[in-house]
């Protein structure tokens, strides 16, 4: 199984998109996924399950989570009471706007969230209802082809954006801890995982580790991250080589051993596999910006 990286766009002139107050079931959710482009969700109603980076949230009326790109997450709506959520997805280069001779910058909301790697945020009255009216504004600009139209859909992502960074500052309350979901060994080997991916670990390894059969754990591993243990693996080493290639001059072979890939043809398979080019061209288009 191939890590699933949903696929945007991002020649459009547009690079945006929005679903408004849409309700999934558990079967129309993608598996454990990421993409480049940036994604706010917010909960209009109903219960659930989030899973971003390596913590389990729980979704209900209030919530925002946002989610940086190339951050592995999957949502589980509740059987009984599914959620309903609106998500917005975009290029960061949409919203990376010349300064103005201050240090704000519009995606500083969730450069904070993976700081503090802690993505979800309860909004309560009244600025819930002041993100609710700017989320039915940029719904009702898509409906209709007035002037204007992807400007103004700018404007209010801009102005979201720019709330949601002033009210992390004040008045929105930031869980500490995560949702008691699964199992405890479960919560601690994704933990464990988070910090040892790039070492030479594998399903016997992690399940002696937490004292199951190989088998036992596979199929909890599958039934709560949605992806089995190596697919998972794979895909935490390829998004960190990744931004290794971004951040760092390390050579592309250093870069695949530090990110635990056994031979550097296997590296370059799988980055391939997943981002569609080759390591080298990958660098190479981080540097043309």
């Amino acid at each position: 199984m191939d890590p699933i990286r949903k696929i945007f766009d991002n020649h459009d002139a547009f690079p945006l998109s929005f679903a408004h107050k849409n309700t999934k079931s558990s079967l129309s959710e993608l598996p454990d996924h990421f993409h480049d482009w940036y994604e706010i969700v917010y909960v209009h109603r109903g219960r659930g399950t989030f899973f971003i980076d390596h913590t389990f949230y729980e979704m209900k009326q209030g919530d925002l989570f946002l989610i940086p790109g190339n951050t592995i997450h999957r949502a589980t709506p509740d059987k009984e009471s599914p959620v309903t959520s609106t998500a917005i997805y975009f290029s960061p280069s949409i919203v990376q706007l010349p300064s103005l001779g201050d240090d704000f910058s519009y995606l500083q909301c969730f450069e904070q969230a993976a700081t503090l790697r802690n993505y979800k945020f309860e909004i309560r009255l009244p600025q819930s209802q002041h993100l609710e009216l700017l989320l039915d504004v940029i719904e009702n600009e898509f409906k209709h082809p007035t002037i204007g139209k992807r400007q103004s859909i700018l404007i209010h992502l801009l102005q979201l954006l720019l709330t949601i960074q002033r009210e992390m500052t004040t008045d929105i309350k930031s869980p500490k801890l995560d949702t008691p979901v699964g199992p405890i060994w479960m919560r601690e080997i994704i933990l464990y995982i988070d910090q040892h991916f790039c070492e030479d670990i594998g399903l016997q390894a992690l399940s002696k580790q937490v004292s199951v059969t190989p088998a036992h754990f596979s199929r909890v591993f599958k039934q709560f991250i949605g992806m089995n243990i190596s697919t998972y693996l794979i895909t935490k080493r390829i998004i960190r080589a990744k931004q290794l290639l971004q951040e760092s001059d390390a050579s592309i072979g250093t870069i695949a051993d530090m990110c635990g890939f056994e031979s550097l043809p296997h590296f370059h398979a799988m980055f391939k596999r997943v981002f569609g080019i080759t390591p080298a061209a990958a660098r190479k288009s981080f540097r043309s910006f």
